[in-house]
């Protein structure tokens, strides 16, 4: 687990050994692969990148390369895992998803929806019941909701749709039996 310190020594002079603590990170630089090393006794400040041909530590390079292809395949499972979710959610429906979107949509209907009501669109009594077709603030949806409910949680919208309906029919328009006084 020693490499040689880049040095220019000559056949004379001795290399100094150093010793690899851990392999951190690995590049590949003009097609050569590099090792990013923690050197054993040296500070953080000290690791370097090294060529591949230079170190003689497979131990840990072998170490390192191993925990590098499990992170590699656990975020390649992951990037599936979401592709997968999102296939999913942008898929059709099954019958038993839809039939349950539906369900849950239905609960929430009218008031029950907690939204504030806007205005009263219409009126229709089909169900044998007089109901409001009530328009949402801050969204284009609808709802028919019992008038009777109505009158209780949005009595000034109620007193104004009747209100925007109302005709008014004065004595001055009736026909000849007009109640006027004469002016004298």
């Amino acid at each position: 687990m020693s490499k040689t310190k880049d040095s220019p020594a000559t056949e004379t002079e001795t290399e100094e050994e150093f010793s690899v603590e851990k392999v951190l990170d690995r590049r590949v630089v003009k097609g050569k692969v590099e090792y990013f090393l923690k050197w054993k006794g040296y500070s953080n400040d000290e690791n370097t990148w090294e060529p591949e041909e230079n170190l003689d530590c497979p131990d840990l390079i072998a170490q390192f390369e191993d925990a590098r292809k499990k992170k590699e395949a656990a975020a390649a499972g992951k990037r599936h895992e979401e592709k997968d979710k999102k296939r999913k959610s942008s898929s059709t429906p099954t019958p038993t998803q839809a039939k349950k979107k539906v369900t849950e949509e239905k609960k929430a209907e009218g008031f029950d929806r907690n939204l504030d009501p806007e205005r009263i669109i219409g009126a229709t009594d089909s169900s044998g019941e007089l109901m409001f077709l009530m328009k949402w603030k801050g969204t284009d949806d609808a709802d028919l909701v019992p008038a009777r409910e109505a009158n209780v949680r949005c009595p000034q919208i109620v007193i104004k749709f009747y209100e925007e309906r109302l005709t008014w029919h004065s004595p001055a328009h009736d026909e000849e039996g007009s109640t006027k006084p004469d002016p004298e």
